[in-house]
């Protein structure tokens, strides 16, 4: 039986929709024409800069404004930063340095750079109050734990987001932070009392609206004493009684990826996509692998999901017209874009600003570099990141396979960095470390992700993060000469 054509646009209004390739296919030019509202662009869909602003171009003349997004937090969560790491420090530098007016210049400068390659939409800031060291999915990618600073730099870069013409959208509502699961897989629990999570979760989420956030991302996430069940995607109780009436957003809600498993994997993606937009999301971001077919599912569930009178036809028109608005606003900013400078360095500035040093760095001679190796979660991917563009000698090694002795050996008589990424959350991790330290003590502990765990012996250097800008503001202090001279040359 055929879609009735009304509904079939309208369910296609709540869709932004992710492709295969480097290239538009048909059925997404095709889709856009017919009502959907965006396409959200990874790591598969982009090769050059040249290669971005030709898809966008294309993409954005099968509809008027189509919402062309990524997700592009700087720091350790890149996609144009993809071959080589991020030219941007990420949050939990940011929230280092704890200078608003650079967070605020560093969004506008990374949003201006992706209105150049042709979007208008970044699925970013993360808000989230990172309380749990051992969060897997947040960490790095949070201002911090502190709910007053994550609100004042959540503000910040929803401010310098929006002074560069590009849609902002505060994720990942209403608090990943807490949490020792990742929603790729599960779907956490958050016990916090209600009052505790008002405080601490909602804080930074209540600035970005004062800031004027357009839109809002749902976290697969569940926190029962704030009201309702389930995850807070396919909660009524939170996107609406919380979100709506006592923050008073008034803009798109948009949900998480729909296939991941915290809210999806017991029922299927086009029943959750359902229940999301009952619920109260406007705008599903259906993940990074759902293509044609699935695509067409959803949108046939909506509407079939209309005609059994489990979804209100009200509720999509309410959905597809907030979505519309939201079009509407990025078209009539995107004027705005044409006076954002050009890239001013600024990412690198902030990244040295926000190293810190604990000791004092040796000379080093001769420098031997051992990277140990850490799993990338699943929305940073596999991004290049440590000191080897700036160390000639640098190993990449598997923790727990690989013997200190040996190691020490190959330094000896020579200055030893150990690079390592997250150490707290990563016992053979901590204990190559300490090995490398009982024999070298004059060795220096380089972590490029949150320093929660510090050895008592060596030199300790903390980047908050792994963005190639964090990289080499490490490589400068310990006087890499590749990092000096290109800083001697401006480069």
């Amino acid at each position: 039986m055929p879609l009735d054509p009304t509904l079939a646009r309208l369910a296609n209004a709540v869709l932004m929709v992710p492709f295969e390739s480097h290239h538009a296919p048909r059925w997404v030019l095709e889709g856009l024409a017919e009502g959907i509202s965006g396409v959200c662009l990874f790591h598969n869909n982009l090769q050059s800069p040249e290669q971005v602003r030709a898809l966008n171009a294309q993409l954005g003349e099968a509809a008027d404004t189509p919402l062309i997004s990524l997700d592009e937090e700087g720091g350790d969560v890149t996609r144009i930063g993809q071959a080589r790491g991020s030219d941007y420090p990420g949050n939990a530098a940011l929230g280092a340095v704890d200078d608003t007016e650079l967070t605020r210049a560093t969004h506008r400068e990374m949003g201006g750079r992706l209105a150049d390659l042709g979007f208008n939409t970044d699925l970013a800031p993360s808000v989230d109050v990172n309380v749990a060291d051992d969060n897997p999915v947040i960490g790095t990618r949070s201002f911090g734990a502190d709910p007053g600073l994550v609100a004042r730099h959540a503000k910040a870069s929803v401010l310098g987001l929006h002074d560069a013409g590009v849609v902002a959208c505060a994720k990942h509502f209403p608090g990943h932070g807490a949490t020792s699961q990742d929603s790729h897989h599960v779907l956490p629990l958050v016990e916090a009392d209600a009052e505790v999570l008002r405080e601490r979760e909602l804080r930074p989420f209540r600035a970005a609206v004062e800031a004027g956030v357009r839109s809002v991302l749902t976290a697969h996430i569940e926190m029962p004493t704030l009201g309702g069940s389930g995850p807070a995607t396919l909660n009524h109780h939170v996107l609406n009684r919380v979100l709506r009436q006592e923050l008073g957003f008034t803009g798109t809600v948009v949900s998480d990826a729909m296939e991941m498993q915290g809210v999806s994997e017991r029922i299927g993606i086009p029943e959750a996509s359902v229940l999301a937009v009952a619920a109260g999301c406007d705008l599903l971001c259906l993940g990074r692998f759902v293509y044609a077919d699935q695509v067409g599912a959803v949108r046939t569930a909506l509407v079939e999901a209309v005609r059994q009178g489990r979804l209100r036809g009200e509720r999509l028109e309410e959905a597809a017209a907030r979505n519309a608005d939201l079009r509407a606003w990025a078209r009539g900013r995107a004027a705005v874009r044409a006076s954002v400078p050009g890239p001013d360095g600024v990412g690198l500035s902030g990244a040295r600003r926000a190293t810190r040093v604990r000791g004092e760095p040796p000379r080093l001679h001769d420098p031997f570099v051992v990277e140990v190796e850490a799993p990338a979660g699943v929305a940073v991917g596999e991004v290049p990141w440590g000191l080897s563009p700036w160390f000639a000698d640098t190993v990449r090694v598997t923790p727990g396979a690989t013997a200190a002795e040996d190691l020490s050996a190959r330094a000896a008589g020579r200055g030893l960095v150990v690079v390592v990424r997250d150490a707290h959350r990563y016992p053979d991790t901590r204990d190559l470390v300490l090995s490398l330290l009982a024999v070298r003590p004059d060795a220096v502990v380089v972590e490029m992700g949150l320093p929660v765990w510090l050895p008592d012996l060596g030199t300790h250097v903390s980047t908050y993060g792994a963005a190639h800008v964090n990289s080499r503001s490490a490589a400068e202090l310990l006087g890499a000469e590749r990092a000096l001279q290109d800083a001697r040359s401006g480069v």
